[in-house]
């Protein structure tokens, strides 16, 4: 790798030169500016980012932590904030914790050695509370935290209307005359479906009907555990599922179909997360969308401004065939 040093070397000129010309600064002529710019080029010198943030203590980057990178969501949510971010001179780090504590403690660390200006991050499912993030963050270095969220952690939150979306889909439902609904209703150690459960149940009595635990399927966010826990609420009478999650909801769609139950007829369906494919499915599949393109804009937003509030983004409900006995 060609250094300062070396271009130093080749030109006749001390390295502390060399590194005032690369860095543009005006104590260096213009004519010796131009000398090592153009020799830099043709040794093929590339600028050691680590080691000049290190020297700064601060870079340009801002480090994205989220689940699953390939959940159309959170792929959302990253573009929004760089929307935002790249034209206000930032570029990215991103890192994906596939729902791991050990990997979401990791992927801090790494972002901290790298300077980076601030974190953005959606909690690993394995995380319990946020305990380990102040550890390797410290008290300094910017912090938003978007969808999954620990309220006690400081910084800027930015959350989905978790409870009144759960509400108004649940709503839907008893408004198409589905009688014994259960829903799939993830982990309860995030904040995020904590809520959305809260509105379910709301919805629930609000109407009239017994809010039923043994109905309330945790733990199912995956596909391979929604077509678990529906062939359960079937067992239980159910007719109709809010899910808590738009991959759980597939597994469940695929319950159902294995059973021969014709959807929305005998049994209806709606979930959070307007993933693309639930308008593809057959029958499509009724969701609440998040808006993440614009969470993901609110957290850059946030950061930029140096807010440390919570902003709450509303979701809205798409009707589809899966819950759309009216159509």
């Amino acid at each position: 790798m060609v250094t300062i040093t070396d271009i130093a070397a080749s030109l006749g000129v001390t390295p502390s030169t060399v590194s005032r010309a690369l860095a543009g600064s005006s104590r260096v002529k213009e004519s010796t500016r131009l000398a090592v710019e153009k020799r830099a080029a043709e040794m093929g010198y590339e600028r050691n980012v680590v080691a000049s943030n290190l020297r700064k203590g601060r870079s340009n980057m801002v480090g994205i932590v989220v689940p699953r990178i390939h959940r159309e969501f959170f792929s959302n949510v990253i573009g929004g904030a760089e929307s935002v971010l790249n034209q206000a001179g930032y570029n990215v780090i991103i890192c994906q914790t596939m729902e791991s504590l050990d990997a979401e403690i990791k992927a801090l660390k790494a972002l901290r050695n790298y300077r980076v200006a601030a974190v953005f991050l959606s909690h690993a499912i394995e995380c319990k509370n946020g305990s380990h993030v102040r550890e390797v963050l410290g008290n300094d270095l910017p912090l938003v935290q978007f969808d999954r969220v620990f309220p006690d952690l400081p910084g800027a939150k930015i959350v989905g209307a978790n409870c009144e979306g759960a509400f108004t889909a649940t709503k839907h439902l008893i408004s198409q005359g589905y009688k014994r609904i259960g829903t799939i209703a993830g982990f309860m150690t995030s904040q995020a479906y904590v809520e959305r459960l809260a509105g379910y149940r709301l919805a629930l009595e609000s109407a009239g009907m017994t809010f039923d635990p043994s109905i309330v399927f945790e733990d199912s966010i995956v596909r391979e555990t929604g077509y678990e826990a529906c062939k359960k609420a079937l067992e239980a009478g159910c007719d109709a599922l809010y899910s808590t999650g738009a991959f759980s909801a597939l597994g469940a769609m695929d319950a159902l179909k294995e059973k021969g139950i014709r959807v929305p007829e005998d049994f209806g369906i709606v979930a959070t997360s307007n993933e693309s494919f639930t308008s593809l499915m057959s029958p499509s599949l009724s969701t609440l969308g998040q808006q993440p393109f614009e969470m993901g804009q609110a957290a850059a937003r946030a950061f930029l401004e140096g807010r440390t509030n919570t902003e709450v983004i509303p979701m809205e409900l798409h009707i589809r065939q899966s819950s759309n006995r009216n159509k």
